[in-house]
């Protein structure tokens, strides 16, 4: 007869099981609970959202010098490369004519036929002009030749001028990758930027989006109206020009990689005002400091370039009294601002 076995029991049956799961549901909704609270953000004071898009801003600075220089670059490469082309295509109408014309040679040639010379001169009935025309003949086998070395050089110009432009157009597309990377760099920081001020209050954002003291849109240190250009005597009449051009453009937006003439970055600005004075300078900080002779702080005379940070990637217009006009960034228009606002890096004074 078989042994009859009790069934096993669960270790948790019935409202036990029922007890064990209604504690870990609430156990998890409490750990749930207090981890959200955990890796809630941190609201940031004022200072520290200052301080926070005062950096972002600076960094977007720099991928905006840098995606100015790649620009600048791809200008030039796609300009090299329209050259290119355009000499290719009158090299290869040339080269179409020659070929043309040598293909005329030599149809009319075959139409003449390939009769020996020595028999032509046998069966001539006049053997002199024959002999004359020989000579005429071979002359034109001479010009003939030549014509097809001509044709011959043309062809390995035309080849040498599609190896240059497949070098540049290489080189442009490299640049115009450049360009978007440091394109969705910006976008990505000054969108962080916004983010960060779009949480103030309008009077704390007003705070944020000034130096703190007023003066770099209401009065100078000593006392004077930024507003007026400063009795200080630039340099040459191209540094004036150039000062009274900033001027000019104080209000005007700030738009990354701009040049003018309604809107500007810094390195924009820079350029546009000293090319109403005449005066070309390369488009981006790196090279504009170098685009002149250098001089020190105590130097400083209206129209000097003056640059901020390690990395050369803010530029201002001197306008003398301790000031500068400058494109700051996006929060802020064109304006005069105090040159000791930003850490100094050097001053040039363009030649």
């Amino acid at each position: 007869m078989a042994a009859h076995r009790k069934p096993r029991q669960s270790p948790l049956s019935g409202h036990t099981a029922r007890a064990a799961v209604t504690l870990a549901l609430a156990g998890a909704a409490t750990a749930t609970g207090f981890e959200g609270i955990g890796h809630a953000e941190p609201r940031l004071t004022p200072a520290q959202v200052k301080a926070k898009v005062d950096q972002l801003y600076q960094e977007a600075e720099a991928a905006t010098q840098k995606y100015d220089g790649a620009k600048d670059q791809a200008d030039a490469a796609q300009r090299r490369l329209r050259s290119l082309q355009d000499q290719t295509a009158r090299r290869q109408e040339q080269l179409n004519s020659a070929r043309d014309a040598l293909g005329a040679t030599a149809a009319a040639q075959y139409r003449a036929g390939g009769i020996d010379p020595a028999w032509q001169l046998v069966l001539s009935s006049d053997p002199d002009r024959y002999l004359d025309d020989a000579a005429f003949a071979e002359r034109a086998g001479d010009r003939q030749a030549a014509e097809v070395a001509r044709v011959r050089g043309q062809l390995r110009e035309i080849e040498q001028l599609r190896g240059a432009a497949r070098v540049v157009l290489t080189g442009l597309r490299s640049r115009q990758a450049e360009l978007k990377r440091q394109k969705t760099t910006v976008d990505a920081e000054l969108g962080e930027a916004r983010r960060l001020l779009s949480g103030l209050t309008p009077e704390q954002r007003a705070t944020v989006t000034t130096d703190g003291t007023g003066r770099a849109s209401r009065s100078a240190a000593d006392g004077r109206d930024p507003l007026t250009p400063s009795s200080a005597a630039a340099p040459d009449s191209r540094a004036a020009a150039a000062v009274a051009y900033a001027y000019s453009k104080l209000g005007s937006p700030y738009v990354w990689g701009a040049t003018g003439p309604d809107a500007f970055d810094c390195s924009g600005l820079a350029q546009a005002a000293y090319r109403s004075a005449g005066v070309s300078i390369p488009r981006t900080t790196y090279a504009q400091i170098n685009a002149g002779r250098r001089v020190s702080r105590s130097e400083l005379q209206p129209g000097d370039l003056v640059f901020f940070y390690s990395g050369i990637s803010h530029v201002g217009i001197y306008i003398g009294n301790g000031l500068m006009i400058h494109a700051p960034n996006p929060s802020a228009p064109v304006r005069v601002a105090p040159v000791d606002e930003m850490p100094f890096a050097g001053a040039t004074r363009v030649a």
